[in-house]
């Protein structure tokens, strides 16, 4: 295989993430919204960490490849690249966290952890959704 074939497949992963994470978003913005008050902040909420759940795999997938380019020889620099990039992802989630608890409180802090919670049932959801991309 190829340095452009594995990027591209990589690429198409990355994408079908995507859409598992845009999906259970929808699903939970039709959904969950009946059961909650707040229901303009769940909503902006919800959106909020859902862009963030995509904006983190994608520095994830991007992270993980420059490291694995610039980082090759090099153990002790590859970990402590990998170490970096883990905190400024989870000092972001954990800002944008608290950002939305000031706007909207609770419904929203809650609503975007949801939707940060996405990443995971988007990558559960990969194999699901790569099988319905290789049918078209």
């Amino acid at each position: 295989m190829t340095e452009t074939t594995k990027k591209q497949k990589i690429d198409r992963t990355l994408s079908e993430i995507f859409l598992g994470v845009i999906a259970f978003g929808l699903l939970c913005q039709f959904t969950v919204i009946w059961f909650v008050t707040e229901k303009l902040f769940f909503s902006i909420g919800l959106w909020t960490g859902i862009l963030t759940a995509c904006i983190y795999s994608y520095h994830l997938w991007w992270s993980i490849d420059r490291n694995m380019t610039v980082n090759a020889d090099n153990e002790r620099g590859a970990l402590a690249y990998s170490l970096k990039h883990s905190v400024i992802r989870y000092g972001a989630v954990a800002l944008i966290l608290v950002g939305l608890w000031y706007l909207g409180g609770n419904t929203a802090m809650l609503s975007g952890f949801l939707g940060v919670m996405g990443i995971k049932i988007g990558a559960y959801l990969q194999p699901v959704t790569n099988r319905l991309c290789k049918k078209r």
